[in-house]
């Protein structure tokens, strides 16, 4: 028997395809999984050929348990290729199992009447024209537009025009730069806007907090997919666009366009495997490398030096690499940072590097959000953004105004590594969400001062157990005096209530943390009230915010206001 996952259009470049089309995700035995491509094969090349998409490319990407069945389709029947792709493997498994075979001529008929109820002559001229006059051309519900920012034209999806009365000459891209990767995006991503902003430019931003343009939010929640991308390419004020840019939108729906002056991949991390097929570092790796795609020899590719899997990556991209790293002078970075452009760490100074002339940006005791180079990671994303921010020619002086100010005020980065001291306690609130995100929070808590230490966890239900413990894991380094286990109830992923936070109590028992010094209150906000409550003055509380941070903030201005020391009942 077979299991269908997932059955979705892809609206641009993936892993498996180069352009738009469908993808059937199917669970296999590994006893039937070639047999079953096979058939799959055959069933779709049968309908491919009888609506007419003979020249449609076949994608097939196998992973343990099962596959990923794909095939290129026009844009304008993206829902009509999902029905067939659909068919194809109903086909299959009816070949398989020994059933009797559908009637091809009359799904045959009902497809090609799908099809054409979905055709958009229009559409897809407009397309047409905006790749060969190279700009950006998104589609959707919401409207159909080329060009981006102050350069977008925008036109309902009923009202197109014909391709001749449009007035491209309007029509122009503002520079864009896609930032990917594990850990850091949002935080890059922000970094990356107060240097353009610093340059005099209206920069715009989508993250997964949500999009803003000047600063200011004009959508809230997690817009770090194509639905956010859009948006913001659409706004007419943005001159400069910074998309966070996630694995899942990645996956689930493909690059969210086709050109970009940057890209930056922050670092590759064990995270979410296991979804859409991939399930091991490499297909993590290859996913995030998408954005590399969108860049041409006249931008460049921000890459971490310091992370292995990137390095090696380097070596196969067209693109101009921009390295950036903490080490360059060790052995396996400094062959790769010698020549050309980087932004390097040398004798505690974040320093850009131009074809071996290097230029001081900013001493690191400079930058607020490296805490003095106690948040080592945070170093690492300013490197980054100091990298990105030269591809798009914001000069050293701009890039260290920014940089100086970027994180003197928890606004400028709410819910990263933001620190707030109350009734005598330091706080850390952070948005860490796996292992090498803990970690890098764990490095820096570290390094400050505490006569006790609490962490407070949780975990979405997307992630495997061994992942889970694993989080438990990397939160002993600190290590904690009490550990607070939270429910993220809107991330239970399908998990049952208890499951998760009885997985990391567990583990934290089994790595030594007394039973009575670890707590279960269940949400975000009781937990996070339950650390409050355990702690004396002189503590630090290290406290993964992810679902209730507005929440979670007011609760810290109301007891500022009331006066509460830690000690005192909560209010």
């Amino acid at each position: 028997m077979t299991t269908v996952l997932d059955s979705r259009r892809l609206t641009g470049p993936t892993i498996l395809l180069d352009r738009p089309g469908a993808v059937l995700d199917v669970l296999l035995t590994d006893s039937n999984r070639e047999r079953a491509v096979a058939a799959w094969r055959t069933c779709v090349a049968r309908m491919l050929d009888a609506v007419g998409w003979g020249d449609a490319t076949l994608a097939v990407r196998t992973f343990e348990g099962g596959a990923s069945l794909a095939f290129s389709a026009p844009i304008d029947a993206l829902y009509a290729a999902t029905e067939l792709n659909e068919w194809a493997w109903g086909a299959a498994t009816a070949e398989m199992e020994g059933a009797p075979a559908p009637d091809l001529a009359a799904d045959v008929e009902a497809l090609r009447a799908r099809i054409a109820e979905e055709s958009d002559p229009k559409l897809v001229a407009l397309h047409d024209a905006a790749a060969g006059r190279q700009l950006t051309f998104l589609h959707d519900e919401d409207g159909v537009s080329v060009g981006s920012g102050t350069g977008v034209l925008v036109w309902p999806v009923d009202a197109l025009p014909d391709v001749s009365s449009v007035e491209w000459e309007r029509a122009h891209d503002v520079p864009t730069v896609l930032v990917t990767g594990s850990n850091g995006k949002t935080t890059v991503t922000r970094l990356l806007a107060a240097m353009v902003t610093s340059a005099g430019r209206v920069a715009g931003t989508t993250s997964t907090d949500g999009v803003t343009v000047r600063g200011c939010s004009i959508a809230e929640g997690d817009y770090s997919g194509p639905s956010g991308a859009r948006m913001l390419l659409r706004h007419p004020e943005v001159e400069t666009a910074i998309l966070e840019t996630a694995r899942g939108g990645l996956l689930r729906r493909g690059l969210p366009i086709e050109r970009a002056r940057a890209a930056v991949i922050t670092n590759i991390a064990e995270d979410h495997l296991g979804e859409f097929g991939v399930d091991d570092l490499a297909g993590l790796a290859a996913t995030k490398l998408l954005v590399a795609r969108t860049v041409d020899h006249h931008g460049g590719v921000v890459l971490n030096a310091d992370d292995s899997i990137l390095r090696e990556a380097g070596s196969g991209l067209d693109a101009p690499i921009v390295w950036f790293s903490l080490s360059p002078a060790s052995p396996e970075v400094a062959s790769r940072v010698r020549r050309g452009r980087a932004a390097l760490l040398v004798d505690d100074a974040l320093v850009l590097q131009v074809d071996g002339t290097q230029t001081v940006v900013v001493p690191v005791a400079e930058v607020p959000v490296a805490l003095g180079g106690a948040a080592r990671h945070n170093v690492a994303n300013a490197l980054a953004a100091v990298a990105a921010a030269s591809v798009l020619g914001v000069t050293p002086a701009q890039m260290a105004v920014a940089l100086r100010a970027f994180g003197r005020s928890g606004e400028d980065n709410p819910g990263r590594a933001n620190i707030v001291d109350l009734g005598g306690v330091r706080l850390v609130v952070d948005f860490a969400h796996n292992p090498h995100g803990m970690a890098a929070l764990i490095g820096m808590s570290r390094a400050l001062p505490a006569d006790r230490r609490l962490v407070l966890v949780g975990q979405a239900g997307d992630r495997s157990d061994a992942a889970i413990r694993d989080l438990a894991r990397a939160a002993m380094a600190l290590p904690p005096d009490r550990v607070v286990v939270k429910e993220l109830g809107d991330y239970l992923r399908g998990r049952a209530p208890g499951e998760i936070p009885g997985l990391l109590a567990d583990e934290f028992a089994k790595l030594g943390v007394r039973p009575d010094a670890i707590s279960q209150p269940g949400d975000e906000l009781a937990s996070v009230r339950d650390a409050l409550a355990w702690a004396r003055p002189g503590d630090l509380l290290l406290l993964t915010v992810h679902e209730n941070r507005a929440r979670v903030l007011g609760l810290f201005e109301t007891l500022r206001q009331s006066g509460w020391q830690a000690g005192a009942p909560l209010p």
